[in-house]
């Protein structure tokens, strides 16, 4: 068997474990669930007439809840990678990795099990929101392709994200900083096109929201989902997955090679 088959089998076995894991402790699984749902409610029945009264850009006279199911789904992802860097932050800490460090394992299916292991659950807790989604109103008009083409998307995110995660919780000296230094990922589905168009925000926010990864995703969610104009947004989605997803992986290899804790 070759070094790669082996290092897919370890993968795998390690897969397992966080499958396991999730099923041993499912708070932090339900949180991923609980909050989304809860912000979709609350934004919906609370400020949903006059949020959806002031939609713009084409989104004129669109449910206020369709707007903003897209927005929810990317936020539920955000959360559902937090989780993944506290469960990698105690990994460190609990002095499992020196134990694995002595079995004949590749190294690296000790991380890429949690990545993997974190975008499933995150597509299932995408799959619970969007039944609150649906029980609020929510319409979606998208075919088939483009169904495939949206949860596509939101996995290739979630991978991306899952990877920045890895690498926070390897940076984090303890399970309580892994928990707050992923806090600027749930931030910035807030301030992008998730909730409120951008064209809507003050002039300086709204450069940001233009310009940052989660709007021209939101904007290519929105239109597959409910066949909205999204233009080339599409492209700069993927690219900005794309580009996460390397630099996530980069950056956790490089800190779980050298990270003291692991010698």
């Amino acid at each position: 068997m070759s070094s790669l088959s082996y290092a897919l089998n370890d993968s795998v076995t390690m897969l397992r474990r966080n499958l396991r894991h999730a099923t041993r402790y499912p708070s932090m699984a339900l949180g991923t669930v609980v909050m989304p749902s809860m912000l979709l409610l609350l934004f919906v029945f609370a400020f949903g007439g006059t949020l959806g009264s002031g939609l713009t850009a084409g989104h004129e006279g669109m449910a206020y809840v369709d707007y903003l199911a897209p927005g929810i789904f990317l936020l539920a992802l955000v959360m559902g990678a937090m989780t993944t860097s506290i469960a990698v932050a105690m990994d460190m800490t609990k002095g499992i990795i020196n134990r694995f460090r002595t079995m004949p394992i590749s190294r690296t299916s000790v991380i890429t099990g949690h990545v993997f292991g974190s975008v499933i659950q995150a597509m299932v807790s995408v799959a619970v929101v969007l039944a609150v989604a649906l029980l609020a109103g929510f319409r979606p008009s998208a075919g088939v392709a483009d169904w495939l083409a949206a949860i596509g998307l939101m996995a290739l995110l979630s991978f991306a994200l899952t990877w920045i995660a890895v690498a926070l919780g390897l940076l984090a000296k303890t399970v309580e900083g892994a928990s707050n230094t992923p806090m600027i990922l749930q931030i910035l589905p807030f301030l992008s096109s998730g909730f409120v168009p951008a064209d809507s925000m003050a002039s300086g926010l709204r450069w940001f929201a233009e310009y940052q990864p989660f709007t021209p995703i939101a904007d290519t969610l929105r239109g597959l989902l409910l066949g909205t104009t999204a233009g080339h947004d599409w492209i700069t989605a993927v690219a900005w997955c794309l580009g996460l997803a390397l630099v996530g992986f980069l950056w956790a290899q490089r800190l779980f090679r050298r990270d003291p804790r692991t010698t």
